[in-house]
């Protein structure tokens, strides 16, 4: 994700040995002791990548506990965002100071059904995916695309947003997009400024699709 998101977000990457690595207790706690074994290391890489992010940015590192909705709770001050996907996850962290939201999202770079197809592509946005260059599934983008705006959108918000609620548009030789939010969810947010446009990046590399965005303060 390094390469998708501006120097004054810190990154971690998960090695192999960050599947099995230790958790805090607070960490701990709130994933319980049911959890499956996926489940379980997912979520321990994150949160090892998470703890890594906090370090290079010069902050102790910290528990990263999930909320009741599974959202991350970052430390006071700092803004963030964790990804897994079969095989790899990242986490990523900066200063409030700095930005006002980061969002990205990681998934395996395959065909999707079309049943998945009509849950997150607007009929335009379907119709843009056969003008595309041919060799890449954008549906996929897309989803992942849309995965990003959500996380960038929901800590600022603390609203959910539907996969329709975002109208992406994609540039595929700058590998980047943006999307612009539905005006009623914007009019209907109960905060100062809400994002009526969200730009990030992305990239199909090695097997995967990642994309990233952050918000700036102004």
């Amino acid at each position: 994700m390094r390469d998708l998101l501006p120097p004054t977000v810190a990154v971690a990457v998960a090695g192999p040995d960050d599947w099995a690595g230790k958790l805090l207790a607070a960490e701990q706690e709130c994933l319980g002791e049911r959890a499956v074994q996926a489940r379980r290391r997912d979520f321990t890489a994150g949160r090892v990548c998470a703890r890594r992010a906090l370090t290079d940015l010069g902050l102790p590192a910290t528990a990263v506990p999930a909320a009741a909705d599974r959202a991350p709770v970052w430390p006071a001050g700092v803004v963030g965002s964790i990804t897994h996907t079969s095989g790899y996850c990242a986490a990523a962290a900066a200063r409030a100071t700095d930005l006002r939201s980061v969002g990205m999202d990681a998934e395996r770079h395959r065909e999707i059904n079309t049943g998945v197809r009509r849950l997150v592509l607007l009929p335009e946005e379907e119709e843009n995916c056969a003008r595309l260059p041919a060799g890449t599934s954008w549906p996929v983008v897309y989803f992942s695309a849309k995965e990003t705006v959500y996380k960038v959108w929901y800590p600022v918000v603390g609203s959910w947003l539907d996969f329709h609620d975002a109208h992406l548009s994609i540039d595929p030789d700058a590998g980047t997009f943006t999307a612009r939010i539905a005006p009623s969810r914007v009019d209907a947010a109960d905060v100062v400024d809400p994002p009526a446009t969200i730009a990030g990046r992305f990239v199909v590399a090695d097997g995967l699709v990642r994309t990233a965005a952050v918000l700036p303060l102004s």
